[in-house]
């Protein structure tokens, strides 16, 4: 099926709950043409409505989450991990804290809200509710707090609404569920400016939340206002004052300040004003939905239901605009259902005049709240993609092949003059004055090194991709001991519009630039064309005295086996690709395979490495069977460092498609482990894509080298094993 070039970007920011109905929907009903970019500081979007009972203790964390990578997969959307702190409305650039500009056609926004800290000391002091993965590190905290000390503590929420009164019951029930936990040493006490709590509830409703309050013994300080909060006290307006030991602060929301500063309407607090159609009433092509709009026609409460119910209509409105249609406007809901749980498995419901109480209302608030997460995590087959339909998918089954697939002049031109290539003194001829070739002097007495490799794209970030796709050639050259001196890009951009097709080259550039610069390699030159996907690859050219290179192999009997990074990022991307990896798996793989290896390398051959080799496309038994050279070498599967997930996907039998070719080394293996091992055994034959280095060197100074690289911060470098010799497999694992 013909692909349909990218004529218009729209990026979201935040994984709020519009927006993942927003992502939802057009999963299933794929708009031709429109790229969709996701850029969220958290890749895990936590579900209000359950986050008193992950406290509780009746969810864990994926029951509570909304995992966004997935979600973005089936949208057929980028996933970028990053923390908005602006935007230029002027050139239509969202402004992110760790990577370069992100460009935009259409821009919605649904990043939520946080506490307001305006109070003095309420920072330094308070633990704000939001936002939830800072919450729950300061939860755990607290759980291991009250377990591990007999001394009193006195335990405040600030704040009287649904949220706070939930919140403070969820940590009494959770508390009290922890083994050896005393509650009648732990007091609670709620504290509102209001006269009552649940403003806006009916009073039915504040009554019976009031019977639950008196039930778990918290006591309810009302009329508080808080001027001041202290270490272990809270002090209002009045001259009241309150002492608690952990101060939880679920007070009025507060709006990030980067849109009204970026030049958005906002109104006096902050919020993004938007019509009834969702769109910014300053800025058209923007729009807003959640906590962090104020829709005009019909001021609302910040409450997750009402940004739940903005996700079809923000939807809707999207596509009209990618489609330059007419917006429509929605009008929400007058009345809405609470529901509001007391800790353990009650709740209160309310709506309208009407209240009730009981344990059937937690089993129906349940129900609705498992229901709305299967939404999410269970989805439905994408629509048959219709691409090659219409004129641009005509338009590009005519594309030339050849040169004339060659990415234009002014786009590269333009391309290049963003980006900093790096400068060396060596460097005679390079992008500073581009022509046919690089001309570059090399050191005297010195030996040249090159290699090139490259993949097709596997993630949806060609900032990150360069990264990777950088650290990933240099580990060549470093695993020979030599000094990267140079390096030659060979990219294939998607089909898209010059403007895209240039921003993805820039992205792509700047990621890789960053890692170059740090390595102190000069980007030289090389060559783009434009295919079906997104492809990068880098030729490194570096130096190395002729008596100090490492070769592969050369291992020695008695030698140590060090590997410097964890396993299993082949079957990691084998099960995004499939939408059942966890966002936080490939994040924190992400975050390792982005880390250079240049000073691994250096501390390695400090160490008196004989042998060495990265770790990539055959997997660990592969590269090794390599360095063994006809010798021997024990491998202990239980000291392998894994990525997290990778075990779980193994052995739900998730595999990378080459690891069928790479487990034909099996016939060089002597397997001893047992049953509980095979999983690992598995990824052994995993290939990795920017993986470990693995050297052999003298077994006396692998403990010294190991613990040299953990403080160089290459936490997950271990002794895997040992090299001997005699007869038998190259490799025996246990």
């Amino acid at each position: 099926m013909l692909q349909t070039p990218v004529t218009q970007d729209l990026v979201l920011i935040g994984g709020g709950h519009a927006h993942v109905e927003v992502l939802r929907r057009f999963g299933m009903q794929p708009e031709p043409g429109l790229r969709i970019t996701l850029i969220s500081r958290d890749v895990h979007t936590p579900y209000s409505g359950m986050l008193p009972g992950l406290v509780a203790g009746h969810y864990d964390f994926d029951e509570t989450h909304i995992d966004l990578a997935p979600l973005a997969r089936f949208a057929g959307a980028r996933l970028y991990h990053d923390e908005v702190i602006g935007l230029d409305l002027l050139t239509r650039q969202v402004l992110c804290r760790g990577r370069p500009p992100v460009s935009y056609d259409l821009l919605s926004i649904d990043c939520g809200a946080t506490p307001s800290l305006a109070v003095p000391g309420a920072a330094a002091h308070a633990v704000p509710v939001k936002p939830v993965s800072s919450f729950s590190a300061r939860w755990e905290a607290l759980c291991a707090r009250v377990q591990r000390d007999d001394a009193p503590l006195a335990i405040g929420v600030i704040g009287g609404g649904a949220g706070g009164v939930e919140l403070l019951m969820a940590v009494h029930h959770g508390l009290a569920r922890l083994p050896g936990v005393d509650l009648a040493r732990l007091s609670f006490q709620l504290v509102t400016s209001g006269d009552d709590i649940l403003p806006g509830h009916p009073a039915r409703a504040r009554r019976l939340y009031r019977r639950a309050l008196d039930a778990a013994g918290i006591a309810l300080v009302t009329g508080f206002t808080v001027s001041a909060v202290e270490p272990g006290a809270v002090r209002a307006t009045d001259g009241r004052r309150v002492a608690l030991d952990e101060i939880l602060w679920v007070t009025q929301a507060a709006a990030p300040s980067w849109p009204h500063d970026a030049g958005l309407a906002c109104d006096e607090d902050g919020f993004i004003r938007v019509d009834a159609c969702l769109q910014s009433v300053s800025a058209p092509g923007v729009f807003a939905a959640g906590d962090v709009a104020a829709v005009e026609p019909y001021p609302r409460p910040k409450a997750g239901v009402f940004a739940v119910r903005q996700g079809p209509p923000l939807a809707a409105n999207l596509r009209r605009a990618a489609r330059d249609e007419a917006l429509v406007p929605f009008r929400p809901q007058r009345r809405f259902l609470s529901l509001v749980s007391t800790g353990a498995r009650h709740a209160v419901a309310s709506r309208g005049p009407f209240a009730c109480a009981g344990r059937w209302v937690w089993r129906w608030k349940d129900h609705i709240d498992r229901r709305f997460m299967r939404r999410y995590g269970e989805l439905p087959a994408m629509g048959e993609d219709t691409a090659g339909t219409d004129g641009d998918a005509a338009a590009e089954a005519m594309r030339c092949g050849g040169c004339g697939a060659k990415i234009g002049a002014e786009v590269l031109r333009e391309a290049l003059a963003a980006i900093a290539p790096g400068a060396r003194a060596d460097v005679v001829i390079g992008l500073g004055e581009p022509d046919d070739a690089a001309v570059v002097a090399l050191p005297p007495g010195r030996l040249a090194v090159h290699t090139v490799d490259g993949f097709r794209s596997f993630i949806d970030d060609p900032w990150t991709l360069g990264r990777v796709a950088a650290n990933h050639a240099l580990n060549d050259v470093y695993a020979m001991g030599a000094t990267p001196q140079t390096a030659l890009a060979l990219v294939t951009l998607p089909f898209a519009d010059n403007a895209r097709m240039q921003d993805d080259l820039v992205q792509l550039l700047r990621g890789a630039g960053e890692v170059f610069s740090s390595a102190d390699v000069a980007l030289v030159g090389g060559h783009t064309g434009e295919g079906a996907e997104l492809a990068v690859g880098f030729a490194i050219n570096g130096h190395v005295a002729a008596d100090a290179v490492v070769r592969k192999r050369g291992a020695s009997p008695g030698d140590a086996l060090v590997l410097t990074r964890a396993l299993g990022s082949g079957v990691l991307f084998a099960a995004a690709m499939r939408g059942s990896a966890r966002a936080r798996w490939i994040g924190a793989a992400l975050e390792t395979m982005c880390q250079g290896q240049a000073a691994a390398a250096a501390c390695l051959v400090a160490h008196g490495a004989h042998a060495m080799t990265d770790v990539t496309g055959f997997g660990l038994i592969g590269h090794l069977c390599e360095m063994l050279d006809g010798r021997r070498a024990t491998l202990a599967l239980g000291r392998l460092p894994l990525y997290a997930g990778a075990e779980a996907l193994v052995l739900a039998d998730v595999h990378s498609t080459l690891h069928a070719e790479n487990r034909r080394a099996h016939r060089h293996v002597e397997p001893r482990h047992g049953a509980d091992m095979a999983a690992r055994y598995e990824l052994a034959f995993d290939p990795q894509t920017a993986g470990g280095l693995l050297a052999a060197l003298p077994a006396e100074r692998a403990a010294h080298c190991v613990a040299e690289l953990h403080r160089a911060g290459y936490v997950d470098s271990v002794v895997i094993g040992h090299v001997g010799d005699g007869d038998g497999p190259l490799v025996t694992v246990d």
